[in-house]
């Protein structure tokens, strides 16, 4: 598994210095290819130079880009995550340093999530003065956008959760903040899928899946049976009949 994901690195490594001397950091090709790199050194927990790559990747993107494109948000979310990671690495040594990176991880992902809305507002806007969905460029940046935005209000209910077990970890966990975080997450998803204004794909369901879990654990270990009107047998059921979806639609693709 060690040689593999150096394997993977090496050739990630290589594409992106193909890229950066033909055509520079004034290309999003380079920026694409380097945020691969930044990606695949993160999952070889080499945070560091993840952390430094994927900051360069969003300095050019914001050159090249507008402030509210939706590359610029995903960027955001993958600089939390190196963040929420280098959190764990310091929680057991220096406390303040994990929770100094909680906060910064904490402001990329309240970016990341104004930045999917704004992009999903503008899809909202054209739906309605075309009165039929949308479809082609705008339709798959609002299935991104959705994506980056279940994803990063996810994260940021877990972020909410690190923050209390590193600040109260001898009192029983009440994490307010992390249940909001994850029911946002279930009512956008049902807002913009339901509503049809975005496509239910497996990546949706699957990000929401996993809010609907994470709200579901979160209830029961603190021994609430329902929250903002809806109960914890309700987001059990839930959990069982998005998992069948999921499966299904997975083998109808196998």
């Amino acid at each position: 598994m060690t040689l593999f994901k150096s394997q993977l690195q090496d050739e990630a490594h290589i594409i992106c210095l193909s890229f950066y001397q033909v055509l520079g950091w004034n290309s999003l090709d380079t920026v694409v290819a380097a945020e691969g790199l930044g990606l695949t050194l993160q999952s070889s927990r080499n945070l560091k130079e993840a952390q430094e790559l994927l900051e360069r990747c969003l300095d050019a993107r914001r050159t090249l880009l507008p402030e509210d494109h939706v590359q610029i948000g995903a960027n955001m979310l993958h600089i939390a995550r190196v963040a929420m990671l280098n959190s764990d690495q310091h929680r057991n040594t220096n406390i303040s340093d994990a929770i100094a990176e909680l906060d910064k991880a904490k402001g990329l992902l309240n970016n990341a999530i104004r930045i999917a809305w704004q992009v999903i507002d503008k899809l909202k806007t054209q739906s309605k003065k075309q009165g039929y969905g949308v479809s082609g460029e705008t339709g798959r940046d609002g299935h991104v956008a959705l994506i980056i935005l279940l994803q990063s209000l996810d994260a940021l209910g877990l972020l909410e959760i690190n923050r209390q077990e590193l600040q109260d970890s001898r009192e029983k966990l009440s994490t307010p903040d992390a249940k909001n975080a994850h029911f946002e997450c279930i009512s956008a998803y049902k807002e913009l899928v339901t509503g049809k204004l975005i496509s239910n794909s497996v990546e949706a369901k699957a990000e929401y899946l996993s809010c609907v879990k994470h709200l579901s654990n979160l209830l029961e270990a603190e021994g609430t049976t329902q929250y903002r009107g809806t109960t914890l047998q309700e987001l059990k059921d839930e959990v069982r009949r998005v998992e069948h979806d999921i499966s299904q639609s997975r083998s109808r693709k196998g």
